[in-house]
């Protein structure tokens, strides 16, 4: 508080004393609307306050603004719908005045306080014990009121980081009443200043690490655990010669050097430096001695935390898996990010498993729970489902097994994942999902989607239930296309429904960059940074490598889905483009034709979608070959239809506009291909 330094009200203040008004804050835009009578209470005119808050300033002292927040963020925390507080005011003539303000916290259906109104009076007549305090009371009250505020902005400093930004931050030295701040910590024998305030601190950046010795004040009063006030810079200098040559340039006229202890230790020692002053009374010497006090006992939290922190990452980091293989035919790239709360950790993991014949098998999954425990299943859940899909299961199987392996473990947690299994020489992929997000998939034109991917229940409630059933669903990813699995924690944001987040997931891919490095990049930055830190995220982005062929046999590829009305349009705009490129546009319309009739004949008849390839063959005859591929098994027949059938012409329409056509195998379905010659080429 400010007794010392504002005079008490006198006699030509008294018309005031009365006087009571209203107001009315928005928290969203950061208005605050006072009437004129509450105007006056602060004494001030109409034309005199512009609606901010931070134009009060002038009216309310650092340290009684400090009281104001806390009231009202205790009052938020708490759920209370409303507050009251007294505080000093200091009125234009530089007299104190007592001030009460009563305030009503307005919440939204979210329960979110948006707006906050409440009366604000002049309390000088009902307080006037306050008005005839003695010196001494004045500064027992000043001292109080300060360190409180240092308490009250020091409670929601979680790390060391946390710690230093209260005391470097916005209103950090006026919260001290000094004019410059150093904050040192012991590390490893030595002392490392870890904070720097004030404008002529940046002299003893040579100092930021130092031995723990008499040399200088910091160490000193760590070593003693007693504090040194020094009154002038010649008293410094002659002290501690080492720092003679900085003395000068600190532009202070007094220091206080106080040891920050903790449980009989010292952790640490915090210098505050002075302009104009050349004494320290024994309240200020009181009061720097309580500040130190704070400071050491949020250090030692903040310490404590960080260390439970580095723990629990290390252990979380462990694990994971060390390094991503590199994987022939794909670019992979996996990113973690960690919300820790002290030892909570979550049970997030990927995993990336090579396979025989050109495949690779990758994982996401969730384990129940935010402990050190859920990481431990985690990392013994990883290692089984690795070891099943090593051993060649099938997807369904692997995940048969590992809900049967979780649910033998000694626990009730159960976990949810997604495993695909791709072979990258064909685009086939094998997907199966317990409870989890399923993937989603980025075309080469930009187009994303999430593929309708039937799942079963969370590995270990499948085996309780006696169903360990896994339906396998086979997509495609063709050449330069990327699939994205993720945890829920990318996709959820808090008091929202889980459909906004994965629809700002798919925005976020159709709109990012093509590597699959520089894709999980973009999602990390743009969606941790949205939904906060508030869950663990296990992310991991599998982009096919391309096939563009070579300049004189380039190469394109399309998927188009079964569900989709719009692919055979855009197949054909995809063909009409490659075809014109290449200077052969007097093949579109026979290869539109026949690309049309293969497509309709796979989306008809099969259950699935189709991929469609064209290619420019240079030899012996520079050509064009269609492919269309799809996972039936069934080969096409060559019908002859009567006049009045509808259908069976297709394969005549083939033979009649390509040069040759055929039929090849393609691991569990086929591939139906076609060659279209220019003009006047030979046979």
């Amino acid at each position: 508080m400010a007794g010392r330094d504002l005079p008490l009200i006198g006699p030509g203040e008294r018309l005031a004393l009365n006087r009571m008004g209203s107001f009315d804050w928005d928290l969203r835009s950061g208005t605050l609307e006072f009437d004129e009578p509450g105007l006056a209470v602060f004494d001030l005119r109409p034309g005199e306050y512009d609606g901010r808050p931070e134009s009060l300033v002038s009216r309310i002292p650092s340290e009684e603004g400090s009281r104001l927040d806390a009231a009202l963020m205790q009052a938020i925390r708490d759920g209370r719908s409303s507050y009251g507080v007294y505080f000093q005011l200091r009125r234009r003539t530089g007299v104190r005045q007592w001030t009460h303000v009563r305030g009503r916290v307005l919440r939204d259906e979210q329960g979110v306080p948006y707006r906050v109104v409440g009366i604000v009076r002049n309390a000088t007549a009902e307080l006037t014990e306050f008005t005839t305090i003695s010196p001494v009371e004045a500064g027992r009250r000043r001292l109080t009121t300060m360190l409180q505020g240092t308490t009250d902005a020091l409670s929601r400093a979680v790390t060391v980081d946390d710690v230093t930004a209260v005391l470097t931050g916005e209103g950090g030295l006026e919260r001290f009443g000094a004019d410059g701040l150093a904050l040192g910590l012991v590390v490893g024998g030595a002392l490392d200043l870890v904070a720097l305030s004030g404008d002529s601190m940046n002299v003893l950046e040579d100092l930021r690490r130092h031995r723990l010795d008499d040399s200088l004040p910091l160490a000193e009063v760590v070593l003693t655990q007693r504090p040194r006030f020094v009154t002038s810079p010649a008293e410094l200098s002659q002290r501690f010669p080492r720092l003679r040559p900085y003395a000068r340039r600190l532009e202070a006229d007094a220091a206080a050097f106080l040891p920050l202890i903790a449980q009989a230790r010292s952790i640490g020692a915090l210098a505050l430096f002075y302009r104009g002053r050349n004494s320290f009374s024994s309240e200020d010497r009181n009061l720097c001695l309580g500040l130190a006090g704070i400071v050491a006992q949020s250090l030692q939290r903040a310490m404590l935390f960080d260390q439970e922190r580095e723990f629990a990452t290390g252990l979380q980091s462990f694990m994971l898996p060390r390094r991503i293989p590199e994987v022939p035919g794909a670019e992979i790239a996996v990113r973690y990010h960690a919300a820790w709360s002290g030892r909570e950790v979550g049970g997030d993991w990927y995993d990336v498993v090579p396979l025989p014949r050109g495949r690779v098998g990758i994982v996401v999954g969730d384990v129940q729970g935010h402990d050190t425990h859920a990481a431990a299943i985690m990392g013994q859940l990883r290692i089984a489902l690795r070891a099943y899909a090593g051993e060649g299961h099938s997807p369904a199987t692997v995940l048969a097994r590992a809900s049967r392996f979780l649910a033998e473990l000694d626990t009730e947690r159960f976990a949810t994942c997604t495993y695909a299994q791709i072979d990258l020489t064909s685009g086939g992929i094998r997907a199966v999902r317990a409870g989890h997000l399923g993937p989603l998939i980025r075309h080469t034109d930009g187009r994303v989607g999430w593929p309708n991917l039937r799942g079963g229940l969370p590995l270990g409630l499948a085996t309780d239930f006696g169903r360990e059933e896994y339906p396998e669903t086979r997509l495609d990813l063709v050449p330069g296309e990327t699939l994205v699995l993720c945890t829920d924690g990318l996709v959820e944001e808090p008091g929202a429904d889980i459909g906004v987040g994965m629809e700002a997931l798919a925005d976020a891919v159709g709109g990012g960059p093509v590597g699959a490095e520089e894709l999980a990049d973009h999602l990390a930055d743009r969606l941790w940074e949205r939904w906060g830190t508030g869950d663990d995220v296990a992310l991991l982005v599998l982009r096919r490598a391309p096939d563009p062929g070579t300049p004189q046999a380039p190469r394109i590829h399309q998927y188009i889905h079964q569900a989709d009305p719009e692919g055979l349009a855009e197949a054909r705009t995809v063909l009409r483009n490659a075809l014109e490129a290449w200077g052969m546009a007097e093949l579109v319309d026979d290869v539109e034709l026949a690309a049309g009739e293969l497509l309709v004949n796979v989306l008809l008849h099969t259950e699935g979608g189709a991929v469609l390839t064209l290619e420019v063959l240079p030899e012996p005859v520079r050509r064009i070959r269609l492919w269309v591929k799809d996972r039936s098994s069934a080969w096409p027949r060559r019908r002859t239809p009567g006049e009045a059938a509808t259908s069976g012409r297709g394969l005549m329409l083939i033979d009649a506009v390509s040069a040759r056509w055929g039929v090849e195998p393609r691991g569990d379905g086929k591939a139906v291909w076609c060659e279209f010659e220019p003009p006047g080429a030979e046979d």
